[in-house]
């Protein structure tokens, strides 16, 4: 009895010793023969998709609600002011194939580019000066407070009367809306630089260039880019609302042309589009904004 027990096991042993690979292969952790990975692939896709419809589902719920409300909840009369989404579209689509609306958005884009650009360098190139020098923040301080709490569209007849109804009136409106925004911002970005930075780059012997080059300077990024952000929408804006007063070309002409028309779909098609033109130009400013602002993302990660 005892010589078959000790036969009996060894025979499994030497089975073994002779594929040194059958362990391996009925091991228990490992998947049955027939059988696939868990789906990890389809379940990052899945997600990536249920995070974008549920950050879209107000947008989603408020185009439903534009198409069937007016249709459904609304009188008759009602829907002749208010048309259903998809008589915009259309209105959007013979506009674009006439080439009308794309004329519209090159004016509106020139005008509001050179004006933000305009405000872009003045305001940066003004607040790092500003902040910098702390005289300069306390001469110049009670001027830009009074300008700063004075409306811009309050001006426009002024530039107006300055500049006439063309295009340099509306450029320099654009740049006075959009110049404060960038300029408090800078303003507030260098001046809430981490104190302990700045000692440390100067114990390491940096002069005051570097010192701004590589402290100040990229500490201040984020809080610029708000402002700028601020400014980019502030200038779309004034430029339409100037663009209503006089003009013969843009966005903001071909809303009130198309409403004292009585071209109400166009109205709303030009509306569109000056809202989608603002999420582009939000969308462009926060990817420069990621651009400029990948230092603190790496140190971020090499801290975790």
């Amino acid at each position: 009895m005892t010589t078959t027990l000790i036969h009996t096991e060894a025979a499994p042993a030497a089975g073994a010793a002779a594929n040194p690979t059958a362990a391996v292969e009925r091991s228990p952790h490992a998947p049955a023969e027939g059988t696939t990975p868990a789906p990890g692939k389809a379940r990052r896709v899945a997600a990536v998709v249920g995070s974008a419809v549920w950050k879209s589902a107000a947008i989603l719920a408020f185009l439903a609600l534009w198409e069937l409300g007016p249709t459904y909840l609304a009188s008759p009369s009602t829907r002749v002011f208010l048309p259903p989404l998809h008589e915009v579209l259309l209105a959007w689509g013979k506009l674009f194939e006439a080439g009308t609306i794309q004329g519209h958005i090159a004016a509106s884009l020139t005008r509001s580019v050179a004006g933000f650009g305009a405000a872009l360098v003045a305001g940066v190139s003004l607040g790092l000066l500003i902040a910098w020098y702390g005289r300069l923040n306390s001469v110049l301080n009670p001027l830009l407070e009074l300008f700063r709490n004075t409306a811009a569209l309050a001006l426009l007849p002024v530039f107006t009367l300055l500049l006439g109804i063309g295009e340099e009136s509306k450029i320099s409106i654009v740049a006075y809306a959009a110049f404060f925004p960038v300029l408090l911002n800078t303003i507030a970005g260098v001046k809430t630089v981490d104190p302990l930075l700045i000692r440390a780059a100067r114990s390491l012997g940096l002069n005051s260039f570097r010192l701004f080059q590589k402290v100040i300077l990229p500490s201040a990024v984020p809080t610029i880019f708000t402002g700028i952000r601020m400014a980019g929408t502030a200038s779309i804006l004034v430029l339409i609302a100037a663009e209503m007063v006089g003009a013969k070309a843009g966005l903001g002409y071909l809303i009130v042309n198309a409403q004292s028309s009585f071209l109400i779909p166009d109205m709303y098609a030009g509306i569109l589009t000056v809202s989608l033109l603002g999420l582009g130009v939000n969308f462009l400013l926060v990817a420069l904004e990621r651009h400029f602002s990948r230092w603190r993302t790496a140190v971020g990660a090499a801290a975790s």
